[in-house]
């Protein structure tokens, strides 16, 4: 199913918070489930077609007129990816004054499930179905810019869907990326930090996510080996595996797979090994 995508009105509203039962078009609001400093996401309620959605409204007061005209632009190119482990847009217009993106409502973000250990093959799983999802969007030439577990949405029976492709590189574009005092950049390869972002930087920050999910722990610069979780993560996967994570997220971004697609394939290799026997029979926290 296409997304229904309107430019409208230009008549932009300031950041508020929507309230419950507030209609905006054919959607009554439920209730805020999420919030940053590029928008807010809402569970709302699709009066016509009868089914729960999830609302993401930019917070336009932080944006210009060309950040908005580059929303539009990325929510046309990325309407074209169809993959059953992308988040599709369902719908993309002004509504009163509002940009809204609706899409289909998980259950929750990868961002909540991590507060509780992910059994190794629960994160297998996982790692397959979002490198599927970026191999796509990289043989489409799309770079996502932004991975991270915030936009990796999780749906019953065990499916993932990576989220917020192009509408990523609009919220980078809108807001300074910098480091802490130690240098940390979070899930951001240093290249993009510096202002190029390439599909090098997307394996980068998948490999930082998939770390995390097997590890427990999100590493920091200077990313120097042995990490924080690298004990967990040996006694978890094999060495081939822990190879192929240390070189998704090498500083150096000539030493990365090339993109998602040559990861997928390094990984293809050695999923049917990658876990080590101990842990292949361990499930995952309810």
């Amino acid at each position: 199913m296409r997304p229904h995508i309107v430019q409208g009105t230009t008549s932009l509203r300031s950041k508020q918070t929507l309230k419950a039962r507030r209609m905006l078009g054919k959607y009554r609001i439920r209730r805020r489930i999420g919030t940053g400093g590029f928008a807010t996401v809402y569970e709302a309620y699709d009066t016509i077609e009868g089914i729960p959605v999830a609302l993401k409204v930019p917070n336009l007061d932080h944006l210009d007129k060309d950040s908005l005209s580059a929303i539009h632009r990325e929510v046309r190119l990325t309407a074209r990816l169809e993959h059953e482990n992308i988040l599709p847009l369902r719908n993309a217009m002004m509504i009163d004054g509002y940009f809204v993106i609706a899409t289909p409502l998980g259950e929750q973000a990868l961002t909540d499930r991590l507060r509780y250990r992910l059994g190794p093959r629960t994160a297998l799983s996982y790692t397959e179905q979002l490198l599927d999802a970026l191999a796509y969007a990289h043989e489409v030439r799309i770079i996502h810019c932004d991975i991270k577990p915030d936009n990796v949405i999780l749906f019953p029976e065990g499916q993932v869907r990576l989220a917020d492709f192009g509408i990523a590189k609009v919220a980078l574009r809108t807001r300074t990326i910098m480091g802490s005092g130690q240098g940390t950049v979070g899930y951001i390869a240093p290249e993009q930090a510096m202002g190029k972002p390439s599909f090098r930087s997307d394996v980068f920050s998948m490999g930082l996510l998939i770390y995390r999910m097997f590890s427990g722990e999100l590493p920091a610069w200077p990313f120097d080996w042995p990490m924080p979780g690298a004990e967990r993560l040996r006694r978890t996967v094999s060495r081939d595996f822990v190879a192929f994570l240390r070189r998704s997220i090498e500083v150096h971004e000539r030493k990365r797979f090339r993109d998602g697609v040559q990861m997928r394939k390094a990984f293809e290799a050695l999923a049917p090994r990658a876990l080590r026997e101990s842990s292949r029979g361990r499930r995952a926290t309810p």
